[in-house]
């Protein structure tokens, strides 16, 4: 019964339905028509005359799109279209547009693909600096504090992309956090490293450890490389916060631990030009290998001067030489600098890899050089007993070291021997027997009379000298290291040293005289808060740096070193004073030099591997040929890049030779776990010492952990790490003596231990 109920129930409601649906059915058949669409107003553009003169397909301007954007809060790139009513043909050229905008600043874009105009107050731009640890820094492009970015932060970031960011608050260190909110220029398109092959799963390891994570390789994207082999890659895809970074081999650069293979990963690393292109080799060649007769034409010929070139036994390149004879009152010093300007014409391809380059690259066993062997090696360089055409600085060195006249000329000259700086300081410490060719003698003799007087002025104005300790490598038949020793300074790189910077100074006043736009090496003064620390340290020791209400000169410093000479703590003190100083950089402008103590310098004499040498070639041929003004070739504007660019190499060639060289001490000290070395300590820090063998002149870390047991806390002020409960201290300088505990190629770290006092 009740079955039936349901079922009447049922049929009934169906019926209903089918009626209500059969007349909804109806009603549109006889009143539906087609809805009428509203049409959009286009947004008229301000500038749309102006993109009309600029562009063929003229497109949104920067000012609507930041105008439209900056209405809605934030809009993606479709819905920028719609809103615009872009046009399919537009698209990619809007596109484009975007990102531009948002690589000048003017706009952001989230991790979700939304553009949102940049609000200055909350947001920072700046470049990223990694840590091998997983978290890095936001170093503001304004100056300021730099933001601290978790590690969470750094998955969808790589070590040297530009980036906005926002801060999100102050960690439990007091600093403030920052959180990425776009990406807007990647630093890192290509990375040198090791390729693994984990069950299937390919990745690379780079080798750079501040790129701390990984490369996945695609099985079809090996480029021929072997597991294990050092490889370059290409990143096809870069990180994001939820996904690692995906690349492909492109460059097998070699096995690993394989003879060289240190300095061809930091060539790599370093992104160091090392292969000439072939148009650049194409020029050098076509100069041939001696002087045309017609280059020599209307120079000053010193072909019968005396002139010789002082070098270190394996120098290949030359391009400095010298010669001095005595005069009333004085000596007059000729300085030939090798001419290099003259091969090397403005804008031409040989100009454009130099200026690339910007430096030769000298690492221990192989010299990357910034032009080609054909005229480094070759014609420009200043070789025994061939013509060669130079630029020359004659100065006349009065008895008191002051210089008092100079002059700049074109010249063709002839090297009337190649002497050694060990050949000179011999002959010079046993009256020149047999060492180097009794006619030359004698101005040999005369170069070193003019140095005394000239390091007496040197010393008068109160240069700063540090005694510091540079290594040489020496290597076996196999490319191995045999040994590091000492470098040997002695009197002949002092006399070479002091022509040169003499040269230096005179160039530099020639060419302010004469406001021609070049550039300067300038030495700054030492900043407010690094003398402040070096006065403190200093007070403690009872000794004092300058008067504190004055200027700081460097006088100051050169009397503080003369009166810690002979003190047990003397070499403490002069790293600490050498850290509390400025790296001189190329500027545009003459701020003067503070470690030697000169209101003028430069750098003219190693045109053939520094391109701002060649620069201050190039201003004094303009000066000596007379040429107006208006004719020459550079703006102060464009020397102002120049001398960033230069810098920025000259820094990047420095880090590579010394991660090199850390390399290559690694691999040394591998057959040297267990032993058991003096040093010293050459930096305290707070998780711990670095320390320096005596012997190998190699840098290890004693981690705190490994220390006597106490709770060591570190003393910024007296660089020491002291134990809280035992009173131990450990501070620069400090002897100890160290097991070397282990070594790690891949992470490029010594540890040592220290033996305990019996």
């Amino acid at each position: 019964m009740l079955k039936k109920i349901k079922k009447k129930i049922k049929d009934s409601l169906s019926k209903k339905t089918k009626k209500n649906s059969d007349k909804k059915h109806s009603d549109k058949k006889h009143t539906s028509r087609k809805p009428s669409r509203k049409r959009k107003r286009k947004i008229k553009d301000p500038e749309a005359k102006l993109e009309a003169k600029r562009y063929q397909n003229p497109v949104a301007s920067r000012t609507l799109i930041l105008k439209t954007i900056t209405e809605a809060g934030m809009m993606t790139q479709s819905s920028i279209f719609e809103t615009l009513q872009v046009k399919p043909d537009q698209e990619e050229g809007v596109s484009r547009r975007l990102s531009a905008m948002v690589r000048d600043g003017q706009l952001v874009q989230n991790r979700r693909g939304g553009y949102l105009p940049v609000d200055e107050k909350h947001l920072i731009r700046g470049r990223v600096i990694a840590h091998a640890d997983g978290f890095g820094f936001l170093v503001p492009d304004e100056g300021g504090d730099d933001l601290f970015l978790s590690a969470k932060q750094m998955r969808g970031v790589l070590h040297g992309d530009h980036v906005v960011a926002t801060v999100a608050g102050v960690d439990r260190r007091g600093r403030k956090e920052g959180s990425i909110v776009s990406v807007v220029e990647r630093g890192n398109t290509t990375l040198i490293g090791r390729l693994f092959d984990d069950e299937g799963i390919a990745y690379v390891v780079p080798d750079n450890k501040r790129l701390t994570q990984n490369v996945l390789i695609p099985a079809n994207m090996f480029g021929g490389a072997n597991p294990g082999q050092i490889v370059k890659v290409e990143i096809t895809k870069q990180p994001t916060s939820r996904k690692q970074m995906v690349g492909k081999v492109t460059d097998v650069i070699g096995d690993h631990m394989a003879p060289g293979m240190e300095i061809e990963i930091e060539i790599h690393n370093h992104g160091i030009p090392y292969e000439f292109p072939d148009a650049v080799m194409q020029q050098a060649d076509k100069f041939g290998d001696s002087v045309k007769q017609k280059d020599k034409q209307g120079r000053l010929d010193l072909r019968d001067l005396a002139l010789v070139t002082i070098d270190g036994e394996d120098a290949r390149d030359f391009d400095d030489a010298v010669y001095c004879e005595p005069r009333d009152n004085g000596w007059k010093l000729f300085v030939a600098i090798a001419d290099v300007a003259h091969y090397v014409d403005i804008g031409s391809a040989l100009d454009d890899e130099a200026y690339e380059r910007a430096t030769s690259v000298y690492f221990p066993g192989r010299v990357v050089p910034m032009l080609p062997e054909a005229l480094s090696n070759g014609l420009c360089s200043i070789n025994p007993d061939v013509d060669r055409l130079c630029m020359v600085c004659e100065m006349f060195v009065n008895k008191k070291g002051e210089i008092e006249s100079y002059d700049f000329k074109e010249a063709v000259m002839r090297s009337h021997a190649r002497l050694t700086y060990t050949q000179v300081a011999d002959a010079l410490a046993d009256d020149g027997t047999g060492v180097i060719p009794a006619d030359i003698y004698p101005h040999i003799e005369n170069l070193n009379r003019m140095y005394q007087a000239l390091d007496g002025a040197r010393r008068g104005r109160g240069t700063i000298e540090f005694d510091t300790t540079e290594t040489i490598i020496n290597f076996n038949d196999d490319k191995r290291i045999e040994s590091i020793r000492p470098a040997v300074r002695n009197d002949a790189h002092k006399i070479i040293e002091e022509c040169m910077i003499s040269a230096n100074v005179c160039a530099a006043k020639y060419i302010a005289k004469s406001k021609s736009p070049c550039l300067y090496r300038i030495h700054e003064d030492p900043a407010d808060e690094k003398i402040e620390d070096l006065r403190g340290f200093l007070s403690d020791l009872d000794l004092k740096l300058g008067d504190p209400s004055g200027k700081i000169s460097s006088s100051d410093y050169a009397e503080l070193s003369a009166q810690i000479q002979g003190r047990d703590d003397y070499h403490m003190i002069q790293t600490l004073m050498l850290r509390s100083m400025k790296q001189a950089i190329y500027t545009a402008e003459n701020h003067g030099h503070f470690g030697l103590a000169l209101t003028h310098y430069t750098h003219f004499t190693s045109p053939i591997r520094r391109y701002p040498d060649l620069l201050v070639h190039r201003a004094l041929k303009h000066i000596i040929r007379k040429r107006k003004k208006d004719d020459y070739m550079y703006s102060q504007e464009r020397m102002v890049v120049m001398g960033e660019h230069c810098s920025s190499n000259e820094r990047r060639a420095n880090e590579a030779t010394r991660d090199a060289e850390f390399a290559l001490k690694c691999e040394y000290m591998l057959d040297k776990v267990g032993k058991t070395y003096d040093a010293h300590i050459s930096g305290v820090v707070g998780f711990g010492l670095f320390v320096e063998l005596d012997e190998h002149y190699v840098e290890g870390l004693v981690h705190i952990t490994s220390l006597p047991k106490d709770y060591y806390v570190f003393d910024p002020k007296s660089h020491q790490l002291v134990g809280e409960n035992r009173g131990l201290q450990f501070g620069l300088n400090d002897k100890v003596c160290i097991t070397v505990t282990r070594v790690d190629m891949d992470e490029r770290k010594i540890d040592f231990e220290l033996v305990a006092d019996d």
